[in-house]
């Protein structure tokens, strides 16, 4: 979908006077941002969505098309090998066309994706569609954060991007309980489809929405990014707004210019090995195994589908409750520790989890294993989750800020797919109770991972944080200079190179 070329006001663009200011003025702007973000955020909830709804229709695929485990471990990365791809062409798009026509091409590829995936009639059908729902997913992952980001003014610029966030997990909640109706009549297509409805709402929503007075700017479209401003702010607030913007606009592209030259310092390189390992921590240690296969999980314990499906939902409800907790602490105990006490609890969870099916068949085995697998997922999404999302988002120096974090989010949709692709085959070989000793080994060395790698950026402004991280991955206490280093007259190897 092309891009606006008409230079009038945007779609909800204010009426002339805008907000003039006074209580009415603010309030009329918390209404116009409560509606951007009521919609944006619908894009964070089909991420969720799309993601655990596939826990609740497998058993009914299962039967349905006889997959083998391989088969549903390649119709559950499907989506997200199409998400990693859809990631990194997310960003780019959002800049050729805008955040919001970005948004709506995610809303239309959401209809036409569960609409297929709804309809397929065979295997291969099913994991093509799946892909292509991917290309959405990956592709609002970053729009959806990019666009509220933009639009909200900066005192509520931190809430608004992690409701997203919130969003997320909300949506994957929503599935489980989809699911856990649909599962009495064993109305897989329906679970899948359903997700059709709130992408029409989205896509019909970003209508009435404006584009972001960011990329109006860099576009030379200074009228509409002021009308925008004024439903945002008062009135005598948006000059200087406006050549705030415009100022980081310049800075912005001065740094993309110096991003691949910046990434020769090895201080950069080291930041972008730990982001990436932070990134991979996130997936090796066993979350999206649980996300995308819980019902699979219970009913080898002995009990049934339904009441496998029904179950999940305890999972999805513990996920939003912990998210949100998570969101209220970090920023007073800290990314490092909420980091260290999250892994230490997975261990401890997945240790006794993979105990628990070990013991003989019985209901109340299986409630004992959901209970181990709630505890698991509350440590999860209040500490893991949450840190390593705010840390990529933190801890790159400016110049390489977006080529360093699509880098590790990248490679952490390429985790996610080799888990879910593997998962259900290493269930098979090896048995609940190894596969969650593994997850449990994991959580250990990932621990010790972050306890020698893993920053702390608590109550630092970004541009501080830059300088300590540089003295930091120096191992000086100076700050290394902005220049690669220059190659020695000698054929040893630098001592700055030999620090880093």
């Amino acid at each position: 979908m092309a891009a606006p070329t008409s230079r009038s006001a945007p779609p909800a663009g204010p009426k002339a006077n805008g907000n003039a200011g006074g209580p009415q003025g603010a309030r009329n702007a918390r209404r116009f941002i409560v509606a951007i973000a009521a919609i944006a955020a619908l894009g964070g909830a089909l991420f969720g969505y799309d993601t655990g709804v596939v826990s609740g229709a497998l058993p009914f695929m299962e039967q349905h098309f006889g997959l083998t485990s391989l088969s549903e471990g390649v119709i559950t990365s499907a989506l997200l090998i199409g998400a990693a791809f859809g990631s990194l062409a997310g960003g780019r798009m959002s800049d050729a066309l805008g955040r919001r026509n970005s948004l709506l091409w995610s809303g239309a590829v959401f209809i036409g994706g569960a609409l297929a995936v709804a309809l397929a009639p065979t295997v291969p059908f099913m994991t093509a569609a799946r892909f292509v729902l991917g290309l959405a997913v990956g592709s609002a992952s970053v729009i959806t954060p990019l666009y509220l980001s933009e639009i909200a003014p900066s005192h509520i610029r931190g809430r608004l991007v992690s409701f997203n966030s919130l969003m997320i997990v909300s949506g994957q909640l929503l599935a489980y309980l989809v699911n856990a109706v649909l599962a009495h009549w064993e109305a897989w297509r329906w679970m899948l489809g359903l997700a059709a409805l709130p992408a029409v709402a989205l896509f019909l929503g970003v209508l009435f929405l404006p584009d972001t007075p960011r990329w109006y700017i860099s576009r030379g479209r200074q009228d509409e990014a002021a009308a925008v401003l004024r439903r945002t702010l008062t009135a005598d607030e948006v000059p200087a707004e406006l050549a705030r913007i415009d100022r980081a606009r310049n800075l912005e592209a001065d740094a993309r210019r110096g991003a691949w030259r910046e990434l020769q310092l090895p201080w950069v390189r080291r930041l972008l090995l730990v982001g990436i390992g932070l990134a991979i921590v996130q997936q090796i240690t066993g979350v999206n195994a649980v996300i995308y296969f819980a019902p699979k999980i219970l009913a080898t314990t002995g009990l049934g589908t339904g009441a496998a499906i029904t179950a999940t939902i305890a999972v999805g409800a513990v996920s939003v409750v912990a998210t949100a907790i998570g969101m209220s602490l970090i920023d007073r105990v800290g990314r490092r520790p909420m980091l260290l006490w999250g892994l230490s609890g997975m261990a401890v969870s997945l240790i006794l989890l993979g105990a628990a099916f070990h013991l003989p068949h019985s209901t109340a085995v299986s409630y004992l294993v959901l209970g181990l697998m709630v505890l698991y997922m509350g440590f999860m999404q209040a500490t893991l989750n949450t840190g390593v999302w705010l840390l990529l988002a933190e801890m790159f120096p400016l110049k390489v800020r977006g080529l360093a974090m699509g880098a590790a989010v990248f490679v952490m949709w390429l985790v996610n797919f080799g888990i879910a692709l593997f998962f259900p085959v290493l269930l098979d070989a090896v048995g609940a109770g190894a596969t969650f000793w593994l997850f449990s080994a994991m959580c250990v060395l990932s621990l010790l991972f972050c306890k020698r790698y893993a920053p702390e950026t608590k109550g630092l402004a970004l541009e501080d944080l830059e300088q300590e991280l540089r003295r930091s991955a120096t191992g000086t206490g100076e700050p290394a200079t902005d220049e690669p280093a220059p190659r020695p007259a000698t054929t040893g190897p630098a001592e700055h190179d030999q620090r880093a």
